[in-house]
């Protein structure tokens, strides 16, 4: 049984997996408990919402996907998915292309496979690459960017 499960109101708008985020965990990047855990970007509450901020057409719930909208990928994505990339070897953008391609179905499935922790079986954290249920720190090697 999953601690946390992998549905698609995880799925930010940017192709982020907010089931893997360190926040969504209830922790800060520094290991820290947070007093609260963050719920997505999708939820009300969010506070991490990046792009939406910043976008007419979904701050307007014209589109509910980036690769929706006609100037995908914009300069504000390729800016999140660079450090991504970069920080994290993954990319917000193949993500959303996987999504557009597949559907958020088959999109979830992968995700549950590429993160789910090989001693427990529950979801690996993107950030630090901790297994929140088990504790146990994973490098997760597979299908990294």
């Amino acid at each position: 049984m999953r601690s946390r499960e992998l549905t698609p109101d995880l799925i930010a708008p940017c192709g982020a997996n907010c089931g893997i985020c360190v926040a969504y965990f209830g922790y800060r990047m520094d290991g820290e408990k947070r007093k609260h855990s963050c719920l997505g970007c999708r939820s009300r509450q969010s506070l991490c919402a990046f792009i939406k901020k910043q976008c007419f057409k979904l701050a307007a719930n014209q589109i509910e996907y980036c690769f929706e909208c006609t100037v995908f990928p914009c300069d504000r994505l390729n800016a999140l998915d660079n450090r991504h990339r970069s920080k994290y070897g993954m990319s917000l953008i193949e993500n959303l292309k996987y999504i557009r391609d597949n559907g958020v179905e088959q999109f979830l499935k992968y995700e549950r496979e590429r993160w789910e922790c090989p001693n427990c079986g529950n979801v690996i954290c993107v950030h630090n690459q901790i297994c929140y249920a088990c504790h146990e720190k994973t490098k997760n090697t597979k299908f990294n960017v």
